[in-house]
C-alpha cells in the first residue's frame, strides 16, 4: 500500500465518520462533543511554544503521566498539548492534570484536518505513545520539519503481523519518525524488521508511575467499609480492568472456588459496559453493591460483589484488596497493565492471554510477582491456595514491590531523547 492509496482509503470513509460517532454517542454521549476538533477545527489558544504528546486513551495516558509531569517541572515556558482519541482518555487527563495541560482531539488522518492541526499548535515536538503511527500526521510532521518521535514503543508478534501487510506505506513511515524509544529489545527488534531504522531501548516507563499520595489511606478507608466478619477483614478479590466477556468466567470462578466471606470487586475497564456488568450481577443471582452509591456506608455480609463503577480509582482498589487479577486476559485480548498492581505490591493473577504486556508479565513471573492462569478451574484453584497461605501471598507482596523499584527509569531516559528536539 502506498500512502496515496491510503489517503483515499481514508477519504472514502471520512463522510461515514460522523455516522460512528453518532453510534458511539449513544452510549457514550460525551463522542459529541468536541467533535469539530476530530475534522482539525480548534479553538485552544496557543500562548508558548507548544510540546505535543499524544496519548490514545486511558492506558497510554496514565502511562504518560511520569513523562507529563517531568515535561510540566522542565519546561515551564512550554505549552504542553495532550491529544487524545477516547474521551476516556481525555476525562484521564482532566483527573490527571486539570488545567496544567491543554487537551484536544487529534484530527482523523486526512491531510486537511491534519494540516489545521498542526497549523493551529505548531507543535515544536510530537510524540505518539506506544504504537500510534498516523502516517499522514507523520508525513505531515516531517514536511514542516517537525520532529515526531514514538516514545514508550511497544509491538506485539500479533500487531507486527498486521502492520506488515501494508506493504511499503509502514517503513515510510517508521522512517520518517524522527527516533524512536522501545520499551524493550523484542520491540526494537520488530520495529527493526518492519523498516525502522535506528531503536532505542528505554524501558517502560509505566514503571515510573507512582500511586497518588492518597491511594493506601483511600485504600485503607474502602477496606473498613467492605466488611468484617468476626472481628476479621473479609477476604477482597479484585478483577481489575475486564473486558466483556471476562466477567462471566470471574464468576464463575469465584464460585468454584467457595472463599468463606469473599468479597470480589469487579472493575470493568470501559465505563460504558458498567449497567451490562450490574446486568450480569443481577441475572446470576449475585448480591452486589455499586461503588458510586457506596458513599461512607458499609458493605453488607451478605453482599458478595462490589461494582466499581468509578473512575480514577484503580490504585485505591489495588490498595484495598488481598490479590489482584488483570483483565482481559482470560480472552485473547492481549490483557491490560499489571505494573499498577505490582506497585501497589499485591499479588498479581494474570490469564494465558497477556502480549499487550509481554515483557513486562513475563519477568513478573519470573520475579514471584505473578502467576499465570489459563483457564477458569485454575484461577479457581490459584485463589484457593492464596487466600489459604497468607505467607504465599506476602511473598509475592514483596516480590511485586522488588519488579517495580528494579525496572524503574524509562522517563529520564526518555526525556533525554526528547531534550535534544525541544533544545534545538
Amino acid at each position: 500500500m502506498t500512502r496515496s492509496l491510503y489517503t483515499c482509503l481514508l477519504y472514502l470513509l471520512l463522510p461515514f465518520t460522523p455516522l460512528k460517532l453518532l453510534w458511539r454517542g449513544r452510549k457514550q454521549p460525551e463522542y459529541l462533543a468536541h467533535w469539530r476538533e476530530r475534522y482539525g477545527f480548534y479553538q485552544a489558544p496557543v500562548q508558548k511554544p507548544v510540546i505535543w504528546l499524544h496519548c490514545v486513551s486511558v492506558g497510554e495516558t496514565r502511562a504518560a503521566e511520569p513523562l507529563i509531569k517531568a515535561l510540566l517541572s522542565q519546561y515551564p515556558t512550554h505549552q504542553l498539548l495532550l491529544t487524545h482519541t477516547t474521551p476516556t482518555g481525555r476525562a484521564t487527563s482532566e483527573q490527571l492534570f486539570g488545567d496544567s495541560v491543554t487537551r484536544v482531539y487529534l484530527p482523523y488522518d486526512v491531510p486537511f484536518a491534519v494540516a489545521r492541526f498542526l497549523q493551529h499548535f505548531k507543535p515544536v515536538v510530537g510524540a505518539l505513545m506506544e504504537t500510534e503511527l498516523w502516517f499522514n500526521l507523520i508525513a505531515g510532521c516531517k514536511q514542516r520539519n517537525i520532529p515526531v518521535l514514538l516514545v514508550n514503543a511497544r509491538l506485539s508478534e500479533k500487531s507486527a503481523a498486521g502492520y506488515a501487510k501494508l506493504g511499503q506505506l509502514l517503513p515510510q513511515g517508521l522512517q520518517n519518525l524522527s527516533a524512536i524509544a522501545a520499551q524493550t529489545e523484542a520491540d526494537a527488534s520488530r520495529l527493526q524488521h518492519l523498516g525502522a531504522a535506528e531503536v532505542g531501548i528505554t524501558g517502560n516507563i509505566k514503571f515510573d508511575v507512582t500511586p497518588h499520595p492518597t491511594a493506601h489511606s483511600l485504600g485503607a478507608q474502602l477496606r473498613q467499609q467492605l466488611g468484617q466478619q468476626q472481628d476479621i477483614a473479609r477476604p477482597v478479590f479484585l478483577a481489575a480492568s475486564t473486558r466483556d466477556g471476562e466477567e462471566s468466567l470471574i464468576i464463575e470462578a469465584v464460585s468454584k472456588a467457595n472463599i468463606p466471606n469473599l468479597l470480589t470487586i469487579i472493575v470493568p475497564r470501559h465505563p460504558q459496559r458498567f449497567e451490562a456488568v450490574a446486568e450480569l450481577l443481577k441475572k446470576s443471582n449475585q448480591p452486589f453493591m455499586r461503588r458510586s452509591t457506596l458513599n461512607d456506608a458499609a458493605v453488607a455480609s451478605s453482599t458478595h460483589y462490589l461494582l466499581g463503577d468509578s473512575m480514577g480509582e484503580m490504585f485505591t482498589y489495588y490498595a484495598s484488596c488481598d490479590v489482584a487479577f488483570i483483565g482481559g486476559s482470560l480472552l485473547p485480548l492481549g490483557g491490560q497493565n499489571l505494573i499498577e498492581a505490582c506497585s501497589m505490591g499485591k499479588p498479581v493473577l494474570v490469564g494465558p492471554y497477556t502480549f499487550n504486556f509481554e515483557e513486562a508479565t513475563k519477568i513478573a513471573i519470573a520475579a514471584g510477582a505473578a502467576n499465570r492462569v489459563q483457564n477458569v478451574d485454575e484461577l479457581s484453584q490459584k485463589l484457593q491456595q492464596l487466600f489459604a497461605h497468607e505467607q504465599q501471598r506476602q511473598a509475592m507482596c514483596d516480590a511485586s514491590i522488588q519488579f517495580t523499584e528494579q525496572n524503574r527509569g524509562a522517563t529520564e531516559k526518555t526525556l533525554k531523547i526528547m531534550q535534544a528536539y525541544i533544545q534545538a
